[in-house]
């Protein structure tokens, strides 16, 4: 599937990436933005996890003065050649297909980010296609990945790129003063990719977080199972670092919001994950650099199996129940727009001197 023999992007090397500084979130932030939610005319707490995740935007962005005016979708899009072995219901030609519609805001995340004046940035990080997509920014390492159980996705040199590419992506967007950024993917078999990468990483049984994805039969699950045991133990992946196993059974789409979820970390951007494919990126980004999931926010509880897993050893709690299984990052930017209505209440608050009543007080 090769189809660049040099690929321009940046990159680094496993040392220098471990170099990166995760400097924790303002703490004195957080509590005064948690201040500021106990004086709104309101039962204590009464906006919940709203008032929490408020307070957690304060400390990564370092202020009390929330602001989300400028919010955008990263979309990483990219092929993985363990569609070979008929892990999933569509073909590659899918991928290709969906992005061309996002690069049109014509697929599902597009029109969603649309309503709530979002943008969208679908990012051809490794679709097999050498076809040039309008609206989709090109990034491109790779044709798509190699059929991982024939051999490793990627090589230490790919996979690095493709992080390096999430990062600067981070960085870009911070120098266009986005507030606020969200994950998203598409590219068909990566439900195959993050199951066999959250199996590796938690040392747990592949039937644990390996789910239909698209909507394969029993027998198509059974052997999508098979496929990722049969990998690990190949690999011996149970005893892999975090970036060896990225390498070996990952995805380029993966990869690149593994580069995501760091460069949050790295230039104070808070990072809205959206499904399985994302909260395995922000796994294997907390792995690789410790510190990393303070700048990074839940949004949904997905079909897949594997979410439940993913945000306990997380330590996240999914914020919307809806049963969603789009991808795209659809999930996020409807946390995007909850964010929205809850700061609404922060900053046109009604306080208990406004209604002439006692306030509340916090009992330890």
């Amino acid at each position: 599937m090769e189809c660049l023999k040099k690929p321009i992007w940046n990159k680094y090397t496993r040392e220098e990436l471990k170099q990166f500084l995760i400097e924790k979130p303002e703490e004195g932030i957080r509590k005064a933005v948690l201040e500021k939610w106990d004086a709104v005319a309101k039962p204590m707490d009464g906006m919940g996890r709203f008032e929490t995740l408020t307070a957690q935007l304060g400390a990564i962005t370092g202020t009390d003065k929330i602001d989300l005016s400028r919010k955008a979708v990263l979309i990483m899009c990219a092929d993985n050649g363990i569609v070979d072995e008929k892990v999933s219901q569509s073909g590659q030609e899918v991928t290709l297909a969906v992005a061309k519609a996002m690069g049109k805001q014509q697929s599902s995340v597009g029109r969603m980010a649309a309503v709530i004046g979002a943008d969208t940035i679908p990012v051809d990080i490794g679709i097999n296609s050498k076809e040039m997509i309008p609206g989709v920014l090109n990034r491109k390492i790779r044709c798509g990945t190699r059929n991982f159980r024939k051999e490793p996705a990627m090589t230490e040199e790919e996979t690095m790129h493709a992080i390096a590419v999430g990062i600067d992506l981070v960085g870009s967007c911070k120098r266009k003063d986005y507030k606020i950024l969200a994950t998203g993917e598409m590219g068909i078999g990566n439900t195959t990719t993050s199951s066999a990468i959250a199996a590796a990483v938690l040392q747990c049984e592949v039937s644990k977080v390996t789910g239909k994805g698209a909507g394969l039969s029993d027998e198509g699950l059974y052997h999508k199972k098979q496929i990722i045991e049969e990998a690990i133990k190949k690999y011996d992946l149970y005893h892999a670092d975090a970036l060896k196993i990225l390498q070996t059974v990952g995805g380029l789409d993966i990869a690149g919001l593994v580069g995501v979820c760091i460069g949050g970390a790295v230039f104070h951007v808070p990072v809205v994950l959206d499904g399985v494919i994302s909260m395995v990126a922000a796994l294997l980004a907390e792995k690789i650099l410790p510190g990393t999931k303070s700048y990074l926010l839940p949004s949904h509880k997905g079909k897949e199996p594997a979410v439940e897993v993913l945000m306990k050893a997380l330590d996240m709690e999914p914020v919307i129940d809806g049963k969603l299984a789009l991808g795209e990052g659809t999930g996020a930017v409807m946390l995007f727009s909850l964010l929205d209505m809850a700061l609404g209440i922060y900053y046109d608050r009604t306080t208990f001197s406004d209604i002439q009543i006692e306030q509340y007080r916090r009992f330890q």
